[in-house]
Order: structure tokens, then C-alpha cells, then sequence
């Protein structure tokens, strides 16, 4: 896709589920990034393209997009790829021992945009981009999309299979803190899988997903027979332009996880609990603070700052502490110098990351695979927008995987990291159908 190519405003709004079901559901190579069912501010993108070498996208020099051409159209995203980067050879390719991949699902996929259809939720406008040929038959079938029906009820497939039992994982939280007391580390992000053995739909379970777990980055993105479907609250990246012309890059991440409560008073005091929590706020400070340090790689001197920090964000199954960080790029800054200082993310290694990812590596003795990556867009114009890989489930022909895990720090309390995990993985493996192991 390129700048070229047509780009129409539909005339009446349409439920992005319902064009989703329509129009894209059953293509072969197809994408939905996915502001949540009801949203009111934010984008949703959806369509189909072309897997495409994941070199030409992440060559795209992080301009923030093109200013001319969003006004046209008021789309931060008018074409380019989406898909995602998985976590495995981007930790080797920061110095981490290589995992053996055994998933059968690519690290880095990528699809070239041919169709795309941007809902602004803020504005109750959709636009359509396309070749000239394609946009207006792309046109008349959204307008007349109907509303699609709820999601239809998950099967029954049982326990999710877990690659470490209760006692395992809480082991190996141990081993986490003799590390640490080492001097080792401060802070590694531990975590573990679970996995089902069956055929399963990713277009349905990402709507069951999508009811029960609603996340501003959420998304589907299906190339062939393997796929991603993630209900994800963390933004990992975003480039957009600067008022002075520099690009302006963020990133905000997650550490801290509580609950959401059964009535308005415990809720608003697990809430309270995490915001107050000095395991929590430590955990979440030590990840800005290596942020800013990855940020500063690529951005210009005295630029990078914390905007905001340790904020509770709320969401259907729990509440989290966020901070945000943000920095001017250095000009000419490419997509892939952009990963190379940043990724993998902080908030899934730990800190110092190449130690923490090489210990962890030792600890887990098992590849993570997309779990812990990235996804989203790259805009040809040098704008992004990825999330990170959590809350997610990665589909493969005959099984599926969820991974979950947390931060590890000397506080940390192993009966409440195990909890944590086995909150962050209960809805998407209900998705699926599946529950979780017992003791988990």
C-alpha cells in the first residue's frame, strides 16, 4: 500500500465487529487492531495484506508520519504493515543466549497493508484506503454491514496443560531472589505457559476474548494457520510528530497487578492497595528508570522525561500501576534502531535487562516464543504504534498457548506471584475453553 492509493470516508458509522464478521473473518492474511467494544476515544484498524520480509518494515525511519496526510483523513495510520516481533531472537540479538524455538509460529511477522479500514471511535467516522478499484465496493459493504451477534459460548476442552506446576514456579521465584541477593539483578520478570491441544477458531475466541477482557490494544492478527489474539492493556511504543518536527516517542509501562474487587468497596480497595504497595511502586520505578535509559539510546540529549508515573489504570479482570516515559528521536532513527535499543521490553526482563534475560533464559529453559514480543502497526510515513504481547494467546494449527508471568523482586512474596500469574491467565484461557491447572 502507498500513499497513492484511494482513501474515502464511509458516511455513517459501523460497528467494527460487524465488519470485522463481514468483510475480513475468513481471509487468509488478515489484521485487527482493536480499541475495545464501546470505545469512545481511539483508533481501531482492520484488513488484510501481504506477509512481507519484517526488514523493509523495521527499515522505516520513525518520522512520526506525515502530518499532510493524516489531516487529510485525521488517520495517524493510512498504510504500511502490521504484525508482531516475538520475544526469543530479539533477546538473542541483544546479547541473551538464544532460546531452541520449538512453537512453530514465526518470531517476526509482517504484513504488507493492501485494505485497511480506520474507525475513530472519538469522532463516530470510518475511512476506508485502498486501491482506486477495491474502495468503493469496500465502501458500500461497510455501510451496509448489519450488527453481528454476541459471541458464541467457548467449548469445554478442561485444564490447560502448564509448563510448571504451582511448587515449580514458585521454586524458581526462589531462585529469582538468591540472584538478586547476589547482586545479580534487581528485579526479573518470571513466567511461565500454559497450553491446550485442540483445533481452535481465532476469529471466535478473539470475540470471547474481546467481551470478557476489553483492552485499548487489543487485536487479531491471522496469517495463515497461526495467529495472535490479545486482549492487551500495555502500550509498549508509540512514534507520533513533535510540535518542532522531532518525533516523539513513548512508551508506558506495566508493574502491578491487583484484582478487581466483587463489590465498589473492596474494588476501590485493591485499588488503593496497589497504589500503595512499596513492592509494587519499587518494581514499577526500576522499569522506568530502564526505560529512560533504553530511550536515551535514540533520543536527543535532556530529551527523555517521565510524563507520568505510577498511575492505576482499571481494567474488566485487574488493576494496574502504569507509568509513561517519553523522548525525542534523534533524526533519521529507523524502526529497527528504535527495537534494537528498546526491545525486548523492560517490563518482560527485568532489570538490568541482559542480565536479567540471561538469567532468566537459565531459570525458564524454554522459549517464550510471540508471548513477551510485540505487535501492532509501522506506517510507511514513520509512524507506530505496537503494544506488548500479554493477556495474549497464540494460536498454532492443532493447539494454542497463553503466557503469563510477573516481576520479581527481593519483596516478593511467592504464594502472591503465583496468584498473580494465575489471574493474568484465566481469561484467555477461558477463552479458549480451558481453565487453569489445579493449584494454579
Amino acid at each position: 500500500m502507498s500513499d497513492t492509493l484511494a482513501a474515502v470516508r464511509v458516511t455513517q458509522w459501523a460497528d467494527p465487529a460487524s465488519v470485522f464478521a463481514a468483510l475480513f473473518a475468513h481471509e487468509p492474511h488478515v489484521f485487527w487492531l482493536d480499541a475495545g467494544p464501546g470505545a469512545r476515544e481511539g483508533w481501531s484498524w482492520m484488513g488484510t495484506g501481504t506477509p512481507d520480509d519484517p526488514g523493509r518494515a523495521t527499515a522505516t525511519v520513525c518520522t512520526g508520519g506525515s502530518a499532510d496526510a493524516a489531516a487529510s483523513s485525521g488517520a495517524a495510520f493510512r498504510g504500511g504493515w502490521v504484525g508482531w516481533s516475538g520475544y526469543d531472537d530479539a533477546a538473542a540479538r541483544a546479547g541473551a543466549p538464544p532460546s531452541r524455538d520449538a512453537d512453530g509460529v514465526p518470531q517476526d511477522l509482517w504484513l504488507r497493508v493492501d485494505r485497511l479500514v480506520a474507525f475513530d471511535h472519538g469522532a463516530q467516522r470510518v475511512h476506508v484506503f485502498g486501491s482506486s478499484a477495491d474502495v468503493p465496493r469496500v465502501v458500500a459493504a461497510v455501510a451496509g454491514v448489519p450488527l453481528r451477534s454476541p459471541a458464541m459460548p467457548a467449548p469445554v476442552l478442561g485444564p490447560a496443560r502448564s509448563r510448571h506446576a504451582p511448587e515449580e514456579y514458585a521454586a524458581l521465584i526462589e531462585r529469582c531472589r538468591d540472584a538478586i541477593r547476589e547482586g545479580d539483578a534487581y528485579q526479573l520478570c518470571l513466567t511461565t505457559r500454559f497450553e491446550v491441544e485442540a483445533s481452535v477458531d481465532p476469529v471466535a475466541v478473539y470475540a470471547r476474548l474481546r467481551e470478557a477482557t476489553p483492552a485499548h490494544h487489543g487485536g487479531i492478527v491471522r496469517s495463515g494457520r497461526v495467529a495472535l489474539l490479545s486482549a492487551s492493556p500495555e502500550r509498549f511504543l508509540d512514534v507520533s510528530p513533535g510540535p518542532d518536527g522531532a518525533a516523539i516517542v513513548r512508551t508506558r509501562p506495566i508493574k502491578g497487578t491487583r484484582p478487581r474487587g466483587g463489590d465498589p468497596a473492596t474494588d476501590a480497595a485493591l485499588a488503593d492497595e496497589l497504589r500503595a504497595s512499596e513492592k509494587e511502586r519499587a518494581e514499577n520505578v526500576m522499569i522506568v528508570d530502564l526505560m529512560r535509559n533504553d530511550l536515551s539510546r535514540v533520543c536527543l540529549p535532556g530529551s527523555v522525561g517521565v510524563d507520568a508515573l505510577l498511575e492505576v489504570e482499571s481494567y474488566p479482570a485487574v488493576h494496574q500501576l502504569v507509568s509513561t516515559v517519553s523522548g525525542r528521536l534523534v533524526p533519521a532513527t529507523t524502526v529497527g534502531d528504535l527495537l534494537d535499543a528498546t526491545f525486548p521490553a523492560g517490563s518482560m526482563t527485568g532489570a538490568p535487562k541482559l542480565s536479567a534475560m540471561t538469567i532468566l533464559h537459565r531459570l525458564e529453559d524454554a522459549p517464550r516464543g510471540v508471548f513477551s514480543g510485540c505487535f501492532g502497526w509501522i506506517g510507511e510515513d514513520g509512524g507506530l504504534d505496537l503494544a506488548m504481547v500479554i493477556r495474549s494467546i497464540v494460536v498454532r494449527e492443532d493447539s494454542a498457548y497463553v503466557g503469563a508471568g510477573g516481576g520479581i523482586t527481593w519483596r516478593s512474596d511467592a504464594a502472591a506471584e503465583v496468584a498473580e500469574v494465575g489471574i493474568k491467565a484465566r481469561a484467555p484461557l477461558a477463552a479458549l475453553g480451558a481453565g487453569l491447572p489445579p493449584g494454579w
